[in-house]
């Protein structure tokens, strides 16, 4: 295949037609903000303690005593899963006894909430762990939730990424649309754990594969400056926006249920882009079916009011266009690709815990969990232009990496954070968080330049099921926080700073055209550091300039 972007130049970067590609795939992202978040509110546990039974004879005195206090991070409050035994408490007060004069409580035996829990109505009507008393015992269940729905992500991103590889990107990001929302909605009228378990991990399914679909699709059809926009600030800040709305619907629908309801009716409008979103040209050209390709090009043509040529890609490459079909184990074959993924699904993997680690621990932040998750989303706005302005000016290698440093190592710090000033560990957990998705957006782009399309949405969807096995694990990191918070910043950090570093042994895609086939995918380089002497850059010019003219001479015999 020839240079496609030089093939399609006529189109221009930003008509009509790129601009409509451009809103519409970054709209899709919306709902996708919504959900891989929804967790914080939907799963969160306020302040419980024993239920005491409103039928129990006791005297006022008593009921208040009934369940004993412990200390916990400094404070004293009551215990969540243990009271005084009730026939006790029941025998003490009809003998007139007092709880703070006559009776050591400290030698009245214990017992768990046979009779349920009360549960504070300050912030929610009700939770999933108020509905199914996922605490004490059950606690497990808690994280387990969230765990599933990343299980879920991690199968979409595995099977979605080749069924997008051979059936194409369009169907698979409207079938995936419509699995999410599908059963988002039947998620709502869960009768039990189990079942919003299993409509969950079908919700997280849906939830990668179109985003991801998306993501390739604007990546294949946009060119020049605008594929980076979209890549960086456009498709990020569209899925920040999505999930900053999520606390303000959380904030007005207090009862899970309802906010479920909210969150997915209203992604039905999203149907209707089926008529809007055309198929990836490159895959279609991949796959020999040029007359459609072409179609697609001739009517963006007409969209951006400019005249298409007759013929837009020779009758050569008509001829040998078609690729037979690459399964995952392509991205193993060689040993530049095996190598580039290696390290990418480490990249992916640690990056991922850290990214969902930090927002999913926002409700466990001092203050308003509805502001402190705003505050969380807020931040994806900023990093996402900085994300923008390092695809535009800074190699890949390095801007990664560095992101990743800084997002890692401000971590290590918040432990040594006094406990009265809370809002300095909440901002540098801000800074870590505007970091990681910084670098959560560099690396989507710079893995999908790495990759031919061939194997372009295979790999993304590879590596995207690797750092999916890192977020269904973060629910855990995060629950580790409520026994050391200390532990939770150092594992996060220590992975992170290890990633960091194996990023400079990826190849630079920096300033090079999307590959479409194997032999031109980049090729590992050593760095080029700025305090480069000027003697050795002249001999790395030389030494690229016989490479670039050895290429030349073999697409020209060829």
């Amino acid at each position: 295949m020839g240079d496609y972007d030089e093939e399609i130049a006529f189109l221009g970067n930003w008509g009509r037609f790129q601009q409509t590609i451009f809103l519409l795939l970054c709209a899709t992202a919306v709902p996708n903000g919504f959900t891989a978040l929804s967790s914080v509110f939907l799963g969160d546990s306020p302040a419980h303690q024993c239920l005491i039974p409103e039928g129990l004879n006791i005297t006022e005195e008593w009921r208040k005593a009934s369940i004993p206090t412990q200390e916990v991070n400094g404070e004293t409050e009551y215990s969540r899963c243990r009271r005084y035994r009730l026939d006790l408490i029941s025998n003490f007060s009809a003998l007139g006894l007092s709880p703070s004069k006559d009776v050591n409580l400290s030698q009245v035996p214990l017992e768990g909430c046979s009779d349920g829990w009360t549960y504070s109505k300050e912030i929610y009507q009700s939770t999933i762990v108020t509905e199914f008393d996922l605490v004490c015992d059950n606690e497990w269940k808690k994280p387990l939730s969230t765990s599933i729905y990343f299980l879920g992500v991690l199968s979409g991103s595995f099977f979605s990424g080749q069924f997008s590889d051979r059936f194409g990107r369009k169907p698979t990001l409207f079938i995936t649309l419509v699995i999410q929302m599908v059963f988002g909605f039947v998620q709502a009228f869960s009768p039990s754990w189990e079942a919003f378990s299993v409509f969950f991990f079908l919700v997280g399914m849906g939830h990668i594969s179109n985003f991801v679909a998306a993501f390739v699709i604007g990546t294949e059809i946009l060119t020049g400056p605008p594929r980076m926009i979209f890549g960086s600030l456009g498709i990020n800040g569209f899925f920040a926006l999505g999930y900053m709305l999520l606390p303000l619907f959380a904030y007005f629908f207090r009862n899970w249920r309802t906010l479920l309801i909210a969150m997915t009716v209203p992604n039905i409008v999203y149907i209707a882009f089926w008529w809007f979103i055309p198929e990836s040209p490159r895959w279609l050209l991949s796959q020999g079916r040029v007359e459609e390709a072409e179609a697609i090009l001739r009517g963006a043509a007409k969209k951006n009011r400019v005249i298409a040529p007759e013929v837009i890609f020779p009758q050569t490459e008509k001829k040998k266009v078609k690729e037979e079909f690459h399964g995952f184990l392509e991205l193993l074959k060689t040993s530049n690709i095996r190598h580039n993924t290696l390290i990418l699904t480490l990249v992916w993997l640690s990056l991922l815990i850290g990214y969902f680690g930090l927002s999913l621990n926002t409700s466990n932040l001092h203050g308003s969990p509805h502001l402190n998750c705003f505050i969380s989303a807020a931040t994806e706005i900023p990093s996402s232009i900085a994300c923008w302005l390092a695809l535009k000016y800074l190699r890949r290698r390095l801007s990664l990496s560095l992101c990743m440093l800084l997002g890692g190592g401000v971590l290590f710090f918040i432990q040594l954070v006094p406990p009265d000033l809370s809002p300095l560990a909440i901002s540098l957990e801000m800074i870590g968080k505007f970091f990681m998705t910084s670098a959560h957006g560099l690396i989507y782009v710079y893995t999908g330049e790495l990759y031919p399309t061939g194997i372009r949405n295979t790999a993304v969807g590879v590596c995207a099921m690797a750092s999916r096995v890192g977020s269904a694990i973060s629910p855990y990191f995060v629950h580790l926080g409520t026994y050391n918070t200390d532990l939770l910043y150092i594992l996060l950090g220590s992975l992170t700073t290890i990633s960091a570093i194996s990023v400079l042994f990826l190849p630079e895609s920096f300033g090079l055209p999307l590959p479409e086939t194997m032999d031109q995918m980049p090729k590992r380089e050593r760095i080029k550091w700025p305090c480069l002497s000027s003697e050795q850059k002249v001999k790395d010019e030389q030494k690229n300039d016989k490479t670039h003219s050895g290429k030349i001479a073999a697409e020209t015999w060829m």
